[in-house]
Order: structure tokens, then sequence, then C-alpha cells
């Protein structure tokens, strides 16, 4: 794409925002915090999680894509070895080897602001591999361009995946988009290998 999706700021998610994550994920969400990133159609595509969820398991992923057609797109990504070539050019080209790293410092601070999990990497193969491009994205729609180099990378390569309209059709309990903020304890997903190239995946946690 041209021209990534607006950073838009974090905000507590709705029961509209919930119903949203269970029609995108076929789940309820567990761990959730807040809304890290929402897609120019209005819906979540980005989640904050919690680091630990509610019995005591790490979950170190704290942005995770929820979007089907991101996450369908990102593994077309994935399966034609976009990963093999960013994680040859990291052995290769310093600067970008030290801007990834930075990443994977930008995204542990931002983990322990919410709660340490010592001993734990990153996310999605940081900080001299890439493992998972949902993470990447995730990272740089959460934090904006400019802050995870390859995340940015990939994100372009992206089609504008919004532009057929929302990828689910949840509302609220009245029937109206949006809703009020609810607490939303738990983690919307244990860690799990990325999603085959068809279906939604928010990423590696590793």
């Amino acid at each position: 794409m041209d021209t990534p999706p607006p950073q838009t700021d974090p905000t507590p998610p709705t029961e509209a925002d919930i119903a949203a994550f269970r029609e995108q994920l076929g789940r309820p969400p567990r761990g959730l915090r807040a809304i890290a990133h929402r897609c120019p159609c209005g819906q979540p595509d980005v989640v904050e999680t919690a680091p630990r969820l509610e019995d005591g398991t790490p979950f170190p992923t704290l942005y995770y894509l929820t979007c089907p057609r991101a996450a369908s797109a990102i593994g077309t990504l994935e399966a034609g070895g976009v990963m093999k070539e960013m994680t040859a050019r990291l052995a290769q080209d310093a600067e970008l080897a030290a801007a990834y790293r930075a990443a994977h410092e930008d995204y542990i601070a931002r983990r322990d602001a919410v709660g340490v999990l010592p001993g734990f990497p990153s996310a999605g193969g940081m900080p001299d591999r890439v493992k998972c491009l949902h993470v990447l994205v995730a990272h740089s729609l959460a934090a904006g361009p400019g802050v995870n180099p390859l995340g940015d990378e990939a994100l372009a390569m992206l089609p504008e995946w919004w532009r057929k309209g929302p990828c689910v059709s949840a509302c609220d309990p009245a029937g109206e988009p949006g809703g009020a903020a609810v607490d939303a304890p738990g983690d919307p997903a244990a860690p799990a290998a990325p999603a085959a190239p068809a279906a939604p995946a928010g990423g590696d946690p590793r």
C-alpha cells in the first residue's frame, strides 16, 4: 500500500469491540487490556494484551493482530519467503540490525510498563531474526511508523484490507456500533505458532 493506516490512540475496549473480537477470532478475549489500533473501517485490528493470564501463565505478545483480512495477507507474505529474506538482511545490514534491536527494546519497554516478564524475549523473533510478521505488523500499527523497521516494511507490502468495509459486523447490545467501555480480564489467545496464510492470527509470542 502507498499509505499505511494512521496511528490511533489506545482506547478501553467497548462491548462492541469485544463482540467484534469474538467474531474476528471465533472466541472470547482473554487478557484484553485495550484496543491498541483501530482499523480505518472502525473495528479493532490490534489489541493490547496482559503479559500474564489470569492463571499466571506468561503471555509475551503485547500486541495481538485480530483482523482476519490483514492476517491472511500477512500469511501470504510469510508463505512467500519474506521472513527468510528479512532475517538474511539483518545479518548483512548493521544499520537495519540496530534499528530492529531498538524495536525489540521498545517492545519490551512497553510490555514492562504493563507487567514485567523476567527472562522472556520480546516477540516475533526480535531482536536477531524474523519469526512472525503478524507480531511485527501489530507492533508497527500500535506504535506508529519509524519504531519497527521490518514491521513497517511488511505493512507497506500489504493491500488496503479495509477497502471492502469492516471484516465483521459486530454491534453493541443496542444494535449500534460503538458502546460503553468495559473491563475485559483475561488474554486473547494462548501462545501459538503463526496461523496458516488464510487463517486469522495475532502472531507468535516468542
